[in-house]
């Protein structure tokens, strides 16, 4: 009786540990490096979802100006003054699945936000994904740090 006791012990505590380890990996909190490596984001719970910003740029400065990168291309001209260190990227995000958000998608680079999902891959990776009607496309970016 001892020994079945032994052996449902070992297995709960491994079936707990697969658990917490799945658990963990579809855990989208953390720091993100772009697909591209020009930037990284940090993504965290934000009321029933998750919120995303800029914490850090390869290209930091305006080239042109030697200033801080700006959010230049933004069409509200009150926003296009805004640092890109600290631009907040994801807006709505909201469960949508197992390891998936669904909301909206701010790019800096032509100042337009899309729908947008996001979704955990991989323990160390992540599917970010955005639409104009029809046509999508995404990037998968690479975890730093949790």
């Amino acid at each position: 009786m001892s020994c079945r006791f032994a052996v449902l012990t070992v297995l709960l505590a491994a079936l707990s540990g697969a658990t917490t380890a799945m658990a963990q990996s579809a855990e989208a909190s953390g720091t993100w490096l772009t697909q591209a490596g020009d930037a990284r984001v940090k993504i965290s719970k934000c009321g029933g979802g998750i919120c995303g910003h800029i914490v850090w740029l390869r290209e930091p400065t305006d080239t042109a100006t030697g200033q801080p990168a700006t959010d230049s291309k933004n069409p509200n001209p009150a926003l296009a003054k805004r640092s890109m260190i600290g631009l907040p990227l994801f807006s709505g995000m909201q469960p949508a699945g197992p390891n998936k958000w669904s909301g909206q998608i701010y790019n800096a680079d032509d100042g337009n936000t899309y729908a947008s999902s996001v979704t955990v891959t991989g323990a160390e990776t992540l599917r970010v994904e955005g639409c104009v009607g029809a046509l999508c496309g995404g990037e998968t970016w690479s975890r730093l740090s949790r």
